[in-house]
């Protein structure tokens, strides 16, 4: 039996969603720079991914996110497995999933953040969906990070 306790393990988090092209990729640029300005570099585990990833990030959310600091132009939308959500703490979905939750298990905290989809939207709306998407990742963030 081993001796390891949880209290070792990274808290894991997936962002996905269908393209890995928008709304995944955005909540990941944010929650990486939540991480860091929380000194969690060694805590939490950041993955994304999406079932049917596109070939690049969509142009419309890489203008919207240079605008606050984060360069997206060399992210890759990658496929996300079964087993990588399965050996997550929290996993959000962005609104466009099939997302079984029975396939992923009980363990898992998944949330469906219901957002629009920014692909081919003005930079006005896609900016109401970041803003969106940075305050969901914040709160995510609280949940664990401000607990005693």
């Amino acid at each position: 039996m081993s001796t390891d306790t949880d209290a070792t393990d990274p808290i894991r988090i997936a962002f996905m969603c269908v393209q890995n092209a928008g709304r995944s990729q955005m909540s990941t640029a944010f929650a990486e720079r939540e991480r860091d300005r929380r000194g969690l570099g060694d805590e939490v585990e950041i993955l994304t991914g999406g079932t049917h990833p596109a070939d690049h990030v969509h142009d419309e959310v890489i203008e919207v996110m240079d605008e606050v600091g984060f360069n997206l132009s060399d992210r890759t939308p990658r496929e996300i497995s079964l087993e990588e959500l399965q050996s997550c703490d929290y996993v959000a979905t962005m609104g466009c999933s099939t997302l079984d939750v029975g396939e992923v298990g009980e363990d898992v905290d998944i949330r469906d953040w219901a957002l629009d989809d920014p692909d081919g939207e003005d930079l006005d709306q896609v900016r109401e969906i970041r803003t969106e998407i940075e305050q969901r990742v914040t709160a995510l963030f609280d949940e664990f990070s401000d607990a005693p």
